[in-house]
């Protein structure tokens, strides 16, 4: 599906670029002459073919995260991992410290709840839909932070952290992160 969507993206530069540096310069010079040429046509079908594509992979790969999340679901009982944001377990002692493990995610909005956002930018309130999207990015780095204390076997994650930077427009990076340890009795 990556495959696809990098092959949409590219044909939809290479039409805008075909488009826009020879289209429009052929246009002014030709403007007389009102019979469009087959390449200009080429250009514009990539462009706006490459759109839909990375439009339908998109939609589909956004259909396959949400069934991966629901079974992700299933199994989240399963794990026996503690998360601490202290250096200490109470009344536990930490007999091996395993390493840093850590969970990533960019996430944003689609653009119709960007506009919402905007909305309530000027009525005020509180933005839901960020608030959402961020609870939503930092589930999924958590996940991605236990997966890796699970592979190490660990019993808990201690000083465990997160940190948002703005991406771009309305993405936001969320970076979970902490030490992986092995518990005592």
């Amino acid at each position: 599906m990556k495959i696809l969507r990098h092959i949409g993206s590219l044909a939809f530069v290479l039409g805008l670029f075909s488009a826009v540096f020879a289209g429009i310069p052929w246009y002014i010079m030709v403007a007389d002459d009102p019979v469009v040429p087959w390449w200009l046509k080429i250009a514009v079908f990539c462009l706006l073919g490459g759109i839909l594509v990375v439009l339908i992979t998109v939609a589909l790969e956004q259909r396959r995260i949400k069934a991966s999340e629901a079974d992700s679901l299933t199994t989240k009982s399963d794990r026996a991992i503690s998360l601490l944001n202290s250096e200490t377990l109470p009344a536990r002692k930490i007999t091996e410290i395993l390493g840093l493990v850590q969970g990533h995610t960019v996430f944003a909005i689609w653009l119709g709840k960007d506009l919402s956002a905007i909305i309530r930018l000027i009525v005020g309130g509180e933005l839901t839909e960020y608030t959402e999207m961020m609870g939503r990015a930092r589930e999924v780095a958590t996940n991605r932070m236990i997966a890796q204390a699970v592979a190490l076997h660990a019993d808990a994650i201690i000083n465990v952290r997160y940190m948002t930077t703005s991406v771009v427009g309305s993405a936001a990076e969320l970076l979970a992160y902490g030490t992986a340890v092995k518990l005592g009795e």
